[in-house]
């Protein structure tokens, strides 16, 4: 995992020209989700960032070299909102399941996760931009998505596979279990994809932390169904409500 700067030490270790670098990687990552690689130059993105076009070449060797760095940005984005959702659910050594007594933990753990996930991509502002830049990546993968999916998707969707084992016993790396993982983080994705629908539709001016704990409210329900079916209980609708929301 890539270790983020110390916050009692930034400001020490912080040469005069970071500001600069983090402003062209800013800059990129917006410009390049919404008009595309090809389509942004780098006097466009010098331009955005107030910076001097020289910069791009000095910072990043070119704009290639910008690509990564906004990918690594991303990772380093998204482990840290993922380090304090999935906080406990690191799989054991060995990726083995942990002792059955640890299945009620395990699912805990999956409600906070799914509450992270929603606090972040539905709520936060600088999800939509990462959102923009990963759909382009998906659509024409570069290396930039090499870096991502390795350095986050893969690791933790990995982790959650391995919480949803030790909450119901189903195996970690079957088929069944990896698709249940990507439902449960699809179903977030939409509303931050499809946040014009969402927002016509239910008549929102906008999504904030309120819209978002609403939001948080029914997919946590989808999970708690989910978990029942798996285990062969009724489910219990509306009995893990997320943090902050109110019922």
């Amino acid at each position: 995992m890539i270790k983020l700067p110390d916050a009692k030490n930034s400001r020490r270790e912080t040469s005069p020209a970071e500001p600069t670098r983090a402003a062209l990687v800013q800059a990129a990552l917006k410009l390049f989700g919404r008009q595309g690689f090809d389509g942004t130059s780098t006097r466009e993105i010098a331009a955005a960032a107030q910076a001097n076009i020289g910069s791009i070449a000095y910072h990043f060797g070119g704009k290639e070299g910008l690509r990564a760095a906004v990918a690594d940005y991303i990772v380093e984005t998204i482990q840290a909102v993922a380090s304090q959702a999935l906080a406990a659910g690191q799989a054991p050594a060995g990726g083995r399941a942990a002792p059955a007594g640890d299945a009620e933990a395990a699912r805990a753990q999956l409600f906070a996760a799914i509450e992270g996930i929603v606090g972040f991509v539905v709520a936060q502002p600088r999800a939509g931009e990462i959102v923009q830049f990963l759909l382009r990546e998906l659509q024409h993968p570069t290396a930039a998505l090499d870096r991502i999916y390795e350095g986050v998707f893969e690791p933790a969707h990995r982790r959650l596979c391995h919480l949803w084992e030790q909450a119901t016993g189903e195996p970690a790396e079957s088929e069944r279990t990896r698709l249940t993982v990507f439902t449960l983080i699809g179903q977030v994705v939409y509303f931050r994809i499809g946040r014009e629908a969402v927002k016509r539709r239910m008549g929102w001016h906008d999504i904030g932390a309120a819209e978002a704990a609403k939001v948080a409210a029914v997919t946590t329900d989808n999970l708690s169904a989910m978990l029942a079916a798996r285990m062969g209980s009724k489910p219990q609708i509306g009995s893990k409500p997320p943090i902050g929301s109110k019922r």
